[in-house]
C-alpha cells in the first residue's frame, strides 16, 4: 500500500457571492486554470504527468457545467492526455475530490494528481440546478429534506445553544480571520486572482452589538412549513426556537482551492518534500432533517480509521455551516478555540459551496504547519443528511 501525500496547495480568495464581488468577472473555469498555471509556476510541474484531475462543484449546471474538470484541462494547456471529472457530493465535493484522489494513490492506481473543488456562487447561484430536493414539493415531503437554516435552528433548539451562544461563536470566527489576514496566514497559498488578494467578507470591524441586532433569518420559512415538517417525525422539542442570523449563518463566496497529490515517488521526480501525509477519510449520512451533524460524526469516524482520539488531534478544520454546528462539535470533541478553525471559517469568509471541502483540508496542513502540531481533521456537513472527514498528518 503506498502513501498519499499533499504536495502543494493553493486557493484563490473567496469573494463575495454577489455581482459586486471581487471574483465576479471571472468564470469557475476562469478560478480554476488560474490555479492550475500558478502550481505550475511554483512547483516545475510537468502538467503531461498529471494523471487525473478531480474537481468538486456542487452546481453543475451553466458555467459550471459539462465536466468542468474536463473542459479547465484543456483550457489550460495541460494537454490532451490528462483526464478530468467533476463530483458532487453538495458542500463536502472539494473534500469528496481529495478523499478520492488519495485514495487511488493508495491503492497505486495514481502516482500524481489533482484534486480540489469551486463555485462561483455569482454567476452560478445556489439551487440553480433546479434539483427535485429544492424544488419538487412531494421529493421534499417524501425525503423530509428541511431547509438547512431551519436544521440548524432545529439543532440549536435541541443542544440547548442559546442566540448568545451562536453570536458569540461568529464573533470569533470573524476576529481570528481577520487576525490572520493581517498577519499574512495565506500568503503561501493565496493566488491573487482577479487582483483580490484577501478573503472579501471578512469584518474585522463586527461587534456583539451588530450581530444581536440582527433578526432571525430562517423564522418566515419556518412558519411557511419547514419547522412542521422538521417536527413531524419527532416527539420532542414541540417547537423550534429560530435563532441563526445572517451573522451566524455562511454567507455564499466565489472560490477555488487546488491540492496537488502523490506518493513519495511522484514527490521525488518533482523534488518536492511532502507537506502532509493523508491518513485516512470517512463520509457518513444523516436523515436529511437534523443532516448538519453529519460532518462531525464523518470526523469521528475518520479518527477512528486512523486509530486516534480527539484528544490526541492538533488542528479541527471544520466547515462553519451555522454556527450551532461547531458550537456541538466543540463540546462534543473538546475543541476549544486554540484547537478549531486557528484562522477563523466560513461564517467569516464565505461559504464557496464545491471549493469549501478542500479548502478546509489545505488550511489543515497550513495551521498544522503554523502551530507545529502533527495531526489535524478536517471536516464538512452537506445538504441531505451527508459528511466528510479526512485525517492528515503533518511531516516532522
Amino acid at each position: 500500500m503506498n502513501e498519499a501525500y499533499v504536495l502543494d496547495y493553493v486557493r484563490t480568495a473567496r469573494g463575495r457571492g454577489s455581482t459586486v464581488g471581487g471574483l465576479h468577472p471571472l468564470s469557475a473555469l476562469d478560478l480554476v486554470t488560474g490555479l492550475q498555471r500558478a502550481l505550475v509556476g511554483r512547483t516545475g510541474l510537468d502538467p503531461r504527468t498529471v494523471e487525473d484531475v478531480v474537481i468538486g462543484c456542487a452546481s453543475q449546471v451553466g458555467e459550471q457545467g459539462g465536466n468542468l474538470a474536463r473542459t479547465a484541462v484543456l483550457l489550460a494547456g495541460w494537454g490532451d492526455e490528462v483526464p478530468g471529472v467533476t463530483v458532487n457530493r453538495f458542500c463536502a465535493s472539494g473534500l469528496e475530490a481529495v478523499a478520492q484522489v488519495a485514495a487511488r494513490v493508495r491503492v497505486g492506481e495514481l502516482s500524481l494528481a489533482v484534486a480540489g473543488g469551486v463555485e462561483s456562487t455569482s454567476r452560478v447561484p445556489m439551487f440553480s440546478d433546479r434539483a427535485p430536493l429544492w424544488t419538487d414539493a412531494e421529493v421534499v415531503a417524501a425525503t423530509g429534506s428541511v431547509h438547512m437554516g431551519v436544521a440548524a435552528d432545529l439543532n440549536a433548539t435541541i443542544d440547548g445553544f442559546s442566540r448568545s451562544d451562536l453570536d458569540a461563536y461568529a464573533l470569533e470566527s470573524h476576529h481570528k480571520a481577520a487576525a490572520a489576514n493581517r498577519a499574512g496566514a495565506f500568503s503561501r497559498s493565496l493566488i491573487p486572482l482577479g487582483g483580490l488578494d484577501r478573503d472579501e467578507q471578512v469584518r474585522p470591524q463586527v461587534s456583539r452589538e451588530a450581530l444581536s441586532a440582527l433578526t432571525p433569518a430562517f423564522a418566515a420559512v419556518g412558519a411557511d412549513g419547514q419547522d412542521a415538517l422538521a417536527l413531524s417525525s419527532r416527539a420532542w422539542p414541540e417547537r423550534i426556537e429560530h435563532g441563526h442570523t445572517v451573522g451566524t449563518s455562511p454567507s455564499v463566496a466565489d472560490g477555488a482551492a487546488l491540492l496537488l497529490i502523490g506518493d513519495a515517488r511522484a514527490a521525488r521526480r518533482l523534488g518536492i518534500t511532502p507537506r502532509a501525509r493523508i491518513v485516512s477519510s470517512s463520509v457518513v449520512a444523516h436523515d436529511p432533517v437534523t443532516m448538519l451533524t453529519a460532518g462531525q460524526d464523518a470526523m469521528v469516524t475518520a479518527m477512528r480509521r486512523a486509530a486516534i482520539r480527539p484528544g490526541e488531534v492538533d488542528v479541527f478544520e471544520f466547515a462553519e455551516s451555522f454556527a450551532a454546528l461547531c458550537l456541538r462539535l466543540r463540546r462534543d470533541l473538546g475543541a476549544g478555540p486554540d484547537r478549531l478553525n486557528l484562522c477563523g471559517g466560513t461564517l467569516a469568509a464565505g461559504h464557496a459551496l464545491g471549493a469549501t471541502g478542500a479548502i478546509m483540508v489545505g488550511e489543515c496542513v497550513e495551521n498544522l504547519e503554523r502551530s507545529s502540531g502533527r495531526l489535524g481533521v478536517a471536516g464538512v456537513s452537506g445538504a441531505g443528511g451527508l459528511g466528510a472527514a479526512l485525517v492528515v498528518s503533518r511531516m516532522l
